[in-house]
């Protein structure tokens, strides 16, 4: 192992423990036979089915953000206690019938099904007692902005045929309910100590404000109808005209006033002064249960919290190499913020300047990847601009195809200003966000036949684990030829460390949000972006910890192969055995790594 994985030493040993409830009992004496498998494996197949139909009816908008757009006309209430409840028990359900079924009768695909539904079904039965429903809105997501994102027809949710606009009024029309029970939670949040920090909400309250419109078509939820194809009939565009003027009028409207005035003048006043999860009733818990969620280990928040200044100390070692080559000479953890002070780093003057710069590395990397893999999407990945409404608080990202192969994967960049657009993290960014990162995994595994649980599911480690590993391969490319382009991805790199520091200093070290913007500017020269990122991580806790966990799993998942196998060593191959089965717990991940191994050998 190279000096750059010794922080995974704690991390090892934590996910060799973290899959100790998927051990089974010895096989019994005696092969199997067929039948009694493909009977097994079937009944694995039935029980995740229904699982994840169950999933996709109780958080639709998820699917929807998934690529499955069989559920568009609905909004869900999940928020709702008794609906909450009745899904918990839904979920036991399907965990004691798959538990009723013997490991050893399984195939190995059957067996991959049956280990990654129990780890999945556990993690969800163990979120059951944190009251997250009473935290429905915060800055980052909630589903009104959703709702109102998807309005223009060019994210996750289609609006081009005659059924698709009826399914997004369907929805529309479903969000008074949906704001109603959000604002009663709240309610009842304030009542138990349990509310947003305020400073994320001081951050959300314009988005749900500029939602509130005087007139119906004034309304971004009427937008479809300022589009409607002129291939529809006059009837379909009077009937649906009329119907999206109605509902929003009537009920909408109304709604979203109701709970721009309830967050102004309720709900800010009472939220709570402190910054982490681990300040609410039975936080420390909750923390610890989401952390679980999003490495997919059994790492603890302080194991999680020194491997992150390991990693800070690591890279800022790589800084104190790169400075001179870029004409720094100064300590190196003031790099971040020289290069932040220098002109030449903001060459843009308009968001088409920045998104050629995207085309062309585009470009650029469809001649060099094939050399790094065999396996590869068919989908192809579009590049377009974040929608206005969520540009101020939106990071970059990337939206899954369609699972029908109608709508591309999307990169979206988010450009507020193009002169303060940053040029040294653009390589960095794409790998991640466009290819071989998110759309290499996550369009991949929509053509892999997998069930639809792992087709449209997945954990965050992995998944923001495989992106950020992604990023690394741009130095293999010579793509960090350019040394500024080099200092972008170590600086993203340092991002991805500074979160693990941040976010369980934040949730579980007592940090105070005015801390980690500190420490953000010390590391990463940031700005304004220091209180954006801390905000996300307020809002979202743990799930910034999946990234740095995951890379350096599969970062030593490959140099472990590369030392076993020396020269039979195929870098596409073993990309290949990576993404070949989806998402996978980091833990099934190195198994397979490991067997792939012993049959090179």
């Amino acid at each position: 192992m190279t000096h750059r994985l010794a922080p995974l030493a704690p991390l090892a040993a934590a996910l060799m423990l973290a899959f100790a409830p998927l051990a089974h009992a010895a096989a019994p004496a005696g092969k199997v036979s067929a039948e009694v498998a493909a009977s097994a494996d079937k009944a694995v197949l039935a029980i995740a089915d229904e699982y994840y139909d169950a999933a996709a009816r109780f958080e639709p908008i998820g699917a929807t953000e998934n690529g499955d757009n069989r559920f568009d006309d609905q909004l869900g209430m999940s928020i709702a206690p008794a609906k909450r409840a009745a899904q918990f028990k839904l979920y036991r359900g399907f965990l004691q019938r798959l538990q009723a079924i013997k490991p050893y009768q399984l195939d190995v695909k059957g067996r991959l099904n049956y280990d990654i539904l129990q780890y999945e079904l556990k993690g969800l039965i163990a979120m059951e007692r944190f009251p997250e429903h009473l935290l429905p809105i915060n800055q980052m997501d909630s589903v009104p902005v959703t709702l109102a994102n998807y309005a223009g027809g060019e994210a996750s949710q289609p609006i081009g045929t005659v059924k698709e606009y009826e399914a997004y009024l369907s929805r529309v029309s479903q969000l008074p309910a949906w704001i109603d029970q959000a604002i009663a939670n709240m309610r009842q949040g304030m009542k138990k100590g349990i509310t947003q920090p305020k400073a994320i909400m001081v951050s959300a309250l314009p988005q749900f404000q500029h939602l509130v419109s005087a007139t119906p078509e004034a309304s971004i939820y009427y937008t479809p109808i300022t589009k409607l194809p002129a291939t529809f009939s006059d009837a379909d565009k009077q009937r649906l005209t009329a119907a999206y003027r109605k509902t929003i009028n009537d009920e909408l409207m109304p709604a979203l006033a109701r709970l721009s005035a309830f967050l102004e003048k309720e709900y800010l006043p009472a939220c709570r002064t402190s910054t982490g999860l681990g300040a609410l009733p039975d936080g420390a818990a909750w923390y610890q249960a989401r952390v679980a969620n999003a490495t997919t280990t059994t790492l603890k928040p302080d194991e999680i919290h020194a491997i992150g200044l390991k990693e800070v100390a690591r890279i800022q070692g790589q800084f104190a190499i790169l400075g001179p080559k870029l004409g720094y000479n100064g300590p190196a953890a003031g790099l971040p913020q020289w290069v932040a002070a220098q002109p030449k780093f903001y060459p843009f003057k308009t968001e088409e300047e920045v998104q050629a710069v995207y085309h062309k590395l585009n470009d650029v990397l469809d001649t060099k990847l094939p050399l790094m893999f065999t396996l590869q999407p068919k989908a192809r990945l579009d590049l377009r601009l974040e929608p206005e409404l969520s540009r101020a608080t939106a990071s970059d990202h990337y939206t899954a195809p369609a699972g029908d192969g109608s709508r591309p994967g999307v990169f979206w960049s988010v450009v507020n200003d193009p002169t303060k657009y940053g040029s040294t993290g653009m390589t960095t960014l794409f790998l991640h966000e466009g290819k071989p990162g998110h759309h290499f995994h996550i369009a991949l595994m929509q053509e892999l036949n997998l069930p639809n649980f792992r087709k449209y599911g997945g954990n965050n480690a992995f998944t923001e684990g495989w992106a950020l590993y992604a990023e690394t391969l741009g130095k293999e490319m010579g793509l960090f030829d350019d040394p500024a382009q080099y200092f972008g991805h170590l600086n993203d790199e340092m991002l991805r460390a500074v979160r693990l520091v941040v976010d369980t200093g934040m949730h579980a070290q007592g940090w105070t949000r005015e801390q980690s913007i500190q420490y953000m500017k010390d590391t990463l020269g940031y700005d304004v972006v220091a209180k954006t990122e801390t905000e996300r991580y307020m809002a979202w806790p743990g799930q910034a910890l999946g990234y740095k966990v995951g890379s350096l799993k599969i970062q030593e998942l490959r140099a472990r192969a590369e030392k076993a196998l020396g020269a039979k060593f195929s870098l596409p191959a073993f990309h290949a055995v990576v993404l070949g089965d989806g998402t996978l717990p980091l833990a099934l991940l190195e198994e397979k790594v490991d067997r792939w191994i012993a049959t090179q050998q």
